[in-house]
């Protein structure tokens, strides 16, 4: 207090007097005379007054003050403000008021700092400083990149908004006003700045957000309990906070309460996905997700800018993807959750049956959100006969084939079938789209259809163009599961008559004649379309007689009524 009551000396006796209360009334080991709230010609800070030498009388005045409390010694900006907004949000932030509207006179930057109530001239400012300098300090009019304020926190947003504490537990270092609103003074306390930026209580691990924010299985993600650091190389992850650890930035690992890059959500940067990869690029996670989307196929997060929108439909239904689609950065966590890895826990997804489901408790539940009934899919790669793009419909448990993703396979006997596998195996859609060089693939790259030297994002290659000549790395997809002497060198008729002949001879591509997801039920039937045939129409044409169809007539046993390569089968038998 001694720097403060020097700093009083030649005050008249009723504004010091004043004054001095207001300071008596700080916490232990305030020092507003030693921070930057100190705007008298004694502040330690760049923006201070020329001569001013009063402390308190930049905000406070014990008469004639502004009707807003306390005692407010400067003028409210008379426009409006542009609030935040976004489509998730429960609160209806409108105008600042209160103690937030007593901020802003300053922090807004169109108010001079020195235009004060209790004088009749503008103070001057040093360096001919008259409005808050551009910077962070001042958050302009549009506060639509900041935390939203002014709002009224009760217990039916509370109740409606989900994940926030119930606010007769705001007690403590983090409070509503009066009329139980949150304001500035809710995180900020203008007379201590002990914990830095004014907060009201170190946000450590961001202990001052969880106060109100309490996600439901943050407790046990990655980003709550990562000890990972940043190793130095490229720009810092952190740039606006002082954590050194994964686990010590928190929520502001991907977030800011002011001047938020991406307004929506208060991102640090507006384009999604840079709030992902500027931790996960192999300088702070482990592996580079980063560098998986320069590869040939990828999940193209970098397409779109905006189009992502947390409240959008369990089914998406425009074309978009960014990491936030497949993640919850609230819950992702190492290991498993059920039957799915620990970085698709709380995801949502879509039933076989169509219904959304969150959280989804499979791997295809989460992919059918996209790549099922959303409208605007890409044509299919490959010109089939049948045409089907809904994944859905295409792993249909009632289809007459169908890779078993949704479901175990109807084949009881598949002689090719390699360990572990057997025919009562489900198998995951990343087992076949994944990364070319992550653990599936033999290699150490991050796990996860991420992107890959195989299109259509596939972890091996599997070439389609007719005239392949085959190969153990040709077909490499297809040899993971099924082995490729069984396939092609068995004494079955469709090994020795199809495969080998097919495949081998006439280096004719296994898509030719299969379709690898499967054929609906809606269009295709057991007699034409089991074991996953749905001809490549540029491969194969109708026969002489302008039928195109395979028939099968018996276990192991077929007949094909087409013309491929210039060799009419009306029918060939096998």
């Amino acid at each position: 207090m001694i720097a403060v009551t020097r700093s009083l000396a030649g005050l008249p006796v009723a504004i010091a007097l004043a004054a001095t209360l207001l300071l008596a009334a700080l916490p232990a080991g305030a020092g507003i005379v030693s921070s930057r709230h100190n705007l008298s010609v004694s502040g330690p800070g760049t923006v201070k007054a020329a001569s001013e030498t009063q402390v308190c009388v930049f905000c406070h005045i014990s008469h004639n003050a502004s009707p807003s409390e306390p005692l407010w010694n400067r003028r409210a900006r008379t426009g409006g403000y542009t609030p935040y907004t976004s489509s998730t949000a429960k609160a209806a932030p409108g105008q600042p008021d209160g103690a937030s509207l007593d901020c802003l006179s300053c922090h807004d930057g169109t108010i001079a700092l020195g235009d004060l109530l209790s004088l009749s001239q503008v103070t001057a400012m040093a360096g001919g400083v008259t409005t808050m300098p551009a910077g962070r300090s001042n958050l302009g009019t549009d506060l639509s990149d900041d935390h939203p304020v002014s709002i009224l926190y009760n217990a039916a947003l509370a109740t409606t908004r989900g994940e926030l504490a119930d606010p007769a537990t705001l007690t403590g270092k983090v409070r509503l006003d009066a009329s139980g609103k949150l304001q500035c003074t809710s995180c900020h306390d203008a007379h201590d700045d002990s914990n830095g930026k004014f907060l009201v209580m170190p946000n450590a691990a961001s202990a001052l957000c969880q106060t109100c924010h309490q996600p439901a299985q943050w407790s046990a993600s990655s980003h709550k309990l990562s000890t990972a650091t940043w190793n130095g190389v490229g720009a810092s992850p952190w740039p606006h906070t002082s954590g050194t650890t994964v686990a010590a930035n928190g929520c502001e690992n991907c977030h800011r309460p002011h001047s938020a890059g991406g307004r929506k959500w208060l991102l640090n940067y507006a384009k999604e996905e840079d709030n992902c990869t500027n931790c996960h690029n192999g300088n702070v996670a482990a592996k580079n997700i980063k560098s998986e989307f320069t590869k040939t196929s990828i999940h193209p997060v970098a397409t779109t800018t905006g189009v992502h929108d947390a409240a959008e439909p369990t089914v998406s239904q425009t074309r978009h993807v960014e990491c936030a689609d497949c993640h919850n950065p609230h819950a992702a966590k190492s290991g498993s959750a059920g039957a799915l890895p620990g970085s698709l826990t709380a995801v949502r997804g879509v039933t076989s049956g169509g219904t959304a489901v969150e959280p989804a408790t499979a791997e295809y539940q989460l992919c059918f959100r996209c790549h099922a009934d959303s409208p605007g899919k890409p044509a299919a790669r490959i010109a089939r006969q049948i045409v089907q793009t809904n994944t859905r419909l295409e792993f249909s448990t009632s289809n007459p084939s169908y890779h078993p993703v949704a479901g175990a396979g109807k084949g009881t006997s598949v002689p090719d079938l390699m360990a572990p596998w057997t025919t009562a195996s489900i198998i995951k859609c990343s087992d076949c789209h994944n990364n070319d060089a992550g653990p599936g693939a033999g290699g150490v790259g991050p796990n996860g259809p991420h992107g890959s030297k195989f299109a259509p994002l596939l972890e091996r290659q599997y070439l389609t163009a007719d005239f392949t000549t085959e190969s153990a790395s040709a077909y490499a997809l297809c040899y993971k599961c099924h082995d490729r002497n069984t396939l092609l060198n068995s004494s079955t008729s469709v090994s020795s008559t199809v495969h080998r002949k097919h495949v081998v001879s006439i280096r004719t591509p296994c898509s030719a004649c299969h379709d690898p997801h499967g054929i609906s039920s809606t269009q295709g039937n057991v007699t034409n379309n089991s074991r996953l045939i749905n001809w490549d129409i540029s491969i194969v044409k109708p026969n002489s007689s302008g039928l195109l169809k395979w028939e099968r007539t018996s276990a192991g046993h077929g007949r094909c009524y087409m013309s491929c390569h210039n060799d009419n089968h009306n029918p060939e038998t096998y």
